[in-house]
């Protein structure tokens, strides 16, 4: 929904007021037949006239409304014109009723504070001047003699007439200030509503506990004002991690542990927001450090199932002031939405990991191994670059297993695939290929230095510090030299690995050694 569309929702509506102030209408309409019908002693005019007067008022009003509703556009100066036929009506009929000793005139206050209620208090205050207008106006036309049968003592009314549009104006003045008061309100929590809404669909977008931790921390900026903000991630009380943040100083901390009685691991153990005037840099070393002066700190704890984080804000509020609870609430909502969103991130993240990731070595899997070497066998074809395939398998695996058992197969697996790991480039892809065989994508490498990255990597398996002392062979292929797609590549490996297979294992050859050895035998 838009922002227009959402605010029309929120607001009543102008044809919904204008039903209101027809109720209104008539109300004053007949209060003032009822009190010429009960006080004719107090009558300035017939009964009849009393009567065609209010009448003639309410048609006028239904008649303005029914061709308001027929105009194709609408404004506001309808409403405005019809509150001004109001002050008018009820200055005539207060003025046919007795005037200022009449009990009509208090309907003036009736319809004014309806509608500064029904309106805003700014509506409310316009009216009220026009009210007041009204009455001076009526006490001169009956000094002047326009009008008659005005009052004999001209001083007493002029004095009514004072203390009525006093009493006016302080229930006005006061209406006003309560009204905008609760307009204020009402406007500071619908904009809140909307941040809310706003973070909700910004939140569908962050697919990781960063972007979760950014659209929060944004949020809160934005709808409080908060300058100085950190989103920890906490796990079972351990060193939290700083997320993210907003307004810190860069200060050099070496131990970002949890001591007893910090605020983070006081929330984080309670589930429970804190308030804290300012931090012990006794108990809280590392906060106070990244944090130096902050006052008025809220610390909320991001709970789904659990406690995923821990939020920091510094408030605006001065030092020595009480944070307020709307603000807490509401700083407590917020967070509850990024907690659920950061779960639900860390979910996706730990499913894309499992994905891509053997569940015995923790390498990368095979469907991860064959998408890097289709994506870096697209690269080097378009940059004109070279690219290295290795395969390595594990000696007389088998014999392994059968002698010691699966289990400590799996954990001979496990500790070479940490060797190899240790042992690999940065960007280079290493993988469980299948059973006791690693593979390794290898970006620009030629054949040289693929036989170099290959020897590192069999020495690695050979010294690794594994329950059974292993050895491992290795094979070659390099792009575009001994293929051009990914089943030449690794086809032109295998080949190189089964070659040093047949010289006696734990060595490494490359696949243009492999088609060497193999050309010198058949020649033989």
């Amino acid at each position: 929904m838009s922002t227009a569309g959402q605010r029309g929702a929120d607001v009543v509506s102008l044809d919904e007021r204008l039903l209101y102030l027809r109720v209104l209408r008539a109300v004053l309409a007949g209060a003032t037949v009822l009190d010429a019908a009960l006080l004719p002693g107090g009558l300035r005019a017939p009964f009849a006239v009393v009567g065609m007067v209010a009448l003639g008022y309410l048609v006028v009003c239904l008649l303005a409304e029914a061709a308001w509703r027929l105009m194709r556009r609408r404004g506001l100066w309808l409403f405005g014109s019809l509150l001004m036929l109001d002050g008018i009506y009820l200055a005539w009929a207060s003025y046919l009723t007795g005037g200022s000793a009449g009990p009509l005139r208090y309907l003036i206050l009736v319809h004014l504070g309806a509608v500064t209620l029904l309106a805003s208090y700014r509506t409310g205050v316009k009216l009220a001047l026009w009210h007041s207008l009204l009455q001076l106006c009526v006490f001169y036309a009956e000094r002047a003699g326009i009008l008659h049968g005005g009052p004999k003592d001209i001083t007493t009314e002029w004095y009514r007439i004072i203390a009525f549009i006093v009493a006016l104006w302080a229930l006005t003045l006061t209406i006003s200030t309560l009204a905008a008061v609760n307009e204020r309100e009402l406007r500071r929590r619908r904009y809140e509503l909307e941040q809310l809404a706003q973070m909700g669909r910004a939140l569908e977008d962050a697919n990781d506990p960063l972007g979760v931790g950014d659209v929060l921390l944004d949020t809160l900026a934005d709808t409080f004002g908060f300058q100085r903000m950190a989103l920890f991630e906490v796990v079972d009380d351990a060193s939290p991690r700083l997320l993210t943040c907003r307004g810190l100083i860069d200060a050099v901390v070496a131990d970002f542990s949890i001591g007893e009685g910090s605020v983070l691991g006081t929330v984080h153990r309670e589930r429970q927001t804190m308030l804290v005037q300012d931090l012990d840099a006794a108990v809280d070393p590392w906060l106070t450090a990244i944090m130096p002066d902050a006052h008025n700190l809220a610390v909320v704890p991001l709970g789904a199932d659990a406690v995923v984080g821990v939020l920091v804000a510094e408030t605006s509020e001065r030092s020595g002031s009480r944070i307020e609870r709307r603000v807490v609430a509401t700083t407590e909502r917020f967070a509850g939405h990024a907690a659920l969103a950061m779960r639900n991130a860390n979910l996706l993240e730990r499913m894309s990991q499992m994905a891509v990731t053997d569940g015995l070595t923790e390498l990368a899997n095979r469907r991860s191994f064959d998408r890097s070497l289709e994506r870096e066998l697209t690269r080097a074809a378009r940059t004109d670059g070279r690219l290295s395939v290795v395969l390595i398998d594990i000696d007389h695996f088998k014999a392994l297993n059968d002698t010691y058992g699966h289990v400590t197969g799996d954990t001979v697996l496990r500790q070479i695939a940490g060797a190899l790991r240790d042992c690999g480039r940065e960007y280079d892809t290493i993988a469980r290929y299948g059973g006791e065989e690693f593979a390794a994508v290898l970006p620009g490498c030629s054949s040289a230095l693929a036989l170099q990255v290959a020897e590192r990597l069999r020495r690695a398996v050979e010294e690794a510090a594994t329950d059974v002392p292993v050895t491992a062979s290795a094979g070659v292929a390099t792009y575009p030299y001994d293929g051009i797609d990914a089943n030449g590549l690794l086809n032109a490996a295998d080949q190189a690995l089964y070659a040093g297979k047949h010289d006696g294992r734990n060595t490494v050859r490359s696949a243009e050694q492999a088609r060497g050895a193999a050309t010198h035998v058949s020649l033989t």
